[in-house]
C-alpha cells in the first residue's frame, strides 16, 4: 500500500520567475540532502611484505649462470614481453591487439557500460521536454451539466514540461555510483582482456616453437637410430650378429616414429590458436616460425611488492568495483524506505486560433508535486534492503578470495621458476649421462663385448633426456610468462590500445 499526496502549487508562485525559483529550492534541497546507506571505502591493500614464506633462491642472488634472480619491488619497464627481445613476438603481440575480436567485444562492452552508466546519472538532474500539438474535439453536454453544449472546436498547444525527483536521500545518486562502479567493472575486465591476449600470443609462440624443437629432437634421435640400425646392420653381414639384433633396431625406428605425429599435432594446434589470437582464419599464412634460441630468457625478473599487486591485477580490481556497486546498491534499497517527492511543471501556449498561439493571453502553466511514501508492502522493501547488504557481504568475501587467490597464484610460480632451474640443471646433467653411457654402448656393441639391447636401452635413455632439456627448457619461458601475467602485465596505461578505450571512462 503505497499513500500517494498530489498539490496544485500554483497558490504558491503565480509567475513563471516563481516556476523557476521552485525548481531550484527543490534542487538546493536534493543536493543538501544527505546520501543515505554505507559509503565504499576502497578496502587496503595486504600489509605482506613477500609473498612466499621461505625466500626464494632467486630474490637474494644467483644461484648458477642459469637461475633468475627474482627483483623484488621493481616494475616492469615498458611491455612485459619486450623482456623476451624478440622482434618477432613484439609484432605479433601488436598484431593481436589490433585484430582480435575478444578484445573488440570487450571495448564495446566497455563503452556500453560508460553510456549506461552516464544514461543513468542524467536521472539527478531535472528532466525537460516540449511538446505540441493541435486537435478538434466534441464535449457532450453532460460535461457542463446538461444547462449547455459546447461546440466542436480545433486548439493549437505547445510548451515545455518539466518533471524532477527531489533525491533528499540520494537514492538516485546511489543508482548512479553503482552504475559507474559496474563500468568499473568492465574496464578491469577490459584490462583482463588485454592481459589475456598479450599473453596468448606470447604462449602460442612459445608452444609452436616448442613443438619444432622437440620435432627437431626426434628427427635427430632417428637419424641416430638409423646409424645404429646401419651399424647392426654390417653386424650381421659379417655374421657377427644375429637377425633378431636388425629387428630390434629395425623396432626401435618404428617406435621413435611414433613420437613425430603427435608432435605436428601439437604443432598445428599452436599455429590455429595462434591464427585465432591474431583474429584471422586458420588458412593465412603466418609469420615464419620462431626458434626457442630466437628468445632471450629474462634472467632478473622484476616482481611488484603485495601491496602493489592488489592495485594493479585486473581480476582483483574487478572484485573490488564490484564491491563498490554492491555497497551502493545497499544505499539504492534503503532510499526506498523513505518517501518519493517528485516535481513536475509545464508552460505553454493554448489557443483555438493559430495566428494568436503565441498571444501573452495564452499563456498556461501548472506546478505539481507528488509525494508517495511506502505504508504497508507486506515486508518487501525491509527483505530488499537486507538481501542487498547479503549481497554486499558476499561481494567483500569475493573480493578478499580473489585477493588471496592472486597471491597464491604468484607465491606458486616464484617457486617454479626456482623448481625450473633445478630442473634444467638436473635434465641437462641426464642429457650429459645418458649420451656417455650410449656412446660406451655403441663401443662395446661394436668391438662384440655387449648386445643390441643394452645400446637400444641407452638409446631409450638418450632420447626421454633429450626431449626432458628441451621441453624443461620451454616449460621455463612458460613459466615466466605466466608470473608476468598474474603480476598484472604491463600496465594498461601503457598500451595505447587500451588507453584509447579508456579515454571515455566515467
Amino acid at each position: 500500500m503505497m499513500l500517494s499526496v498530489a498539490t496544485d502549487m500554483g497558490c504558491l508562485c503565480t509567475t513563471r520567475a516563481g516556476l523557476v525559483r521552485t525548481i531550484l529550492l527543490a534542487g538546493a534541497l536534493s543536493v543538501g540532502g544527505c546520501a543515505v546507506g554505507p559509503n565504499f571505502t576502497r578496502p587496503k591493500a595486504p600489509s605482506a611484505a613477500r609473498y612466499t614464506s621461505d625466500t626464494p633462491r632467486g630474490e637474494d642472488a644467483l644461484a648458477s649462470d642459469t637461475a633468475q634472480r627474482i627483483a623484488l619491488g621493481q616494475e616492469i619497464e615498458g611491455y612485459w614481453w619486450s623482456l623476451f627481445g624478440s622482434d618477432v613476438i613484439d609484432q605479433l603481440v601488436k598484431q593481436a591487439l589490433a585484430h582480435n575480436r575478444s578484445l573488440v567485444a570487450s571495448k564495446a562492452t566497455l563503452a556500453q557500460a560508460q553510456e549506461l552508466a552516464l544514461a543513468q546519472a542524467g536521472s539527478r538532474y531535472p528532466q525537460v521536454d516540449i511538446s505540441s500539438g493541435v486537435g478538434r474535439q466534441q464535449y457532450g453536454k453532460e460535461f457542463l451539466g446538461g444547462f449547455a453544449q459546447i461546440p466542436p472546436f480545433t486548439y493549437f498547444a505547445v510548451g515545455p514540461t518539466v518533471s524532477y525527483t527531489l533525491d533528499y536521500t540520494g537514492g538516485v545518486a546511489r543508482s548512479a555510483e553503482r552504475q559507474y562502479a559496474l563500468a568499473e567493472v568492465e574496464r578491469h575486465q577490459l584490462d583482463a582482456a588485454y592481459l589475456t591476449v598479450t599473453g596468448q600470443a606470447v604462449m602460442q609462440t612459445l608452444a609452436i616453437a616448442s613443438a619444432r624443437a622437440q620435432i627437431e629432437t626426434v628427427e635427430a634421435i632417428l637419424d641416430q637410430d638409423r646409424g645404429n640400425l646401419r651399424l647392426v646392420q654390417t653386424a650381421f653381414d659379417n655374421g657377427s650378429v644375429a637377425r633378431e639384433d636388425v629387428v630390434s633396431a629395425q623396432s626401435q625406428i618404428a617406435n621413435d616414429m611414433t613420437l613425430l605425429p603427435p608432435l605436428h599435432q601439437d604443432l598445428a594446434k599452436a599455429r590455429h590458436a595462434l591464427s585465432v589470437v591474431l583474429g584471422q582464419v586458420t588458412a593465412t599464412e603466418l609469420p615464419a616460425d620462431l626458434d626457442l634460441a630466437q628468445i632471450t630468457l629474462p634472467l632478473e625478473v622484476p616482481v611488484s611488492l603485495p601491496s602493489e599487486l592488489a592495485h594493479r591485477r585486473p581480476d582483483i580490481l574487478a572484485a573490488e568495483a564490484r564491491l563498490h556497486a554492491a555497497t551502493s546498491a545497499v544505499g539504492v534499497a534503503q532510499s526506498n524506505l523513505y518517501p518519493k517527492l517528485q516535481l513536475s511543471a509545464s508552460v505553454g501556449q493554448q489557443s483555438l486560433k493559430a495566428d494568436q498561439l503565441f498571444d501573452r493571453t495564452n499563456n498556461a502553466w501548472s506546478i505539481v508535486s507528488g509525494l508517495t511514501a511506502p505504508i504497508f508492502d507486506g515486508g518487501t522493501l525491509r527483505a530488499e534492503k537486507r538481501a542487498a547488504v547479503d549481497a554486499m557481504r558476499a561481494s567483500a568475501a569475493d573480493y578478499e578470495q580473489t585477493v588471496l587467490e592472486a597471491f597464491a597464484q604468484v607465491a606458486d610460480l616464484l617457486e617454479a621458476l626456482d623448481h625450473d632451474a633445478e630442473q634444467l640443471d638436473a635434465q641437462a646433467q641426464a642429457q650429459r649421462a645418458a649420451q656417455s653411457s650410449l656412446d660406451l654402448a655403441r663401443a662395446s656393441y661394436s668391438e662384440g663385448n655387449a648386445g643390441v639391447l643394452l645400446v637400444l636401452d641407452a638409446e631409450r635413455s638418450y632420447q626421454q633426456a633429450r626431449l626432458g632439456y628441451v621441453r624443461a627448457v620451454v616449460q621455463r619461458y612458460l613459466d615466466t610468462v605466466q608470473l608476468f601475467l598474474a603480476l598484472g602485465g604491463t600496465s594498461p596505461s601503457a598500451s595505447p590500445e587500451v588507453a584509447s578505450s579508456r579515454a571515455g571512462a566515467p
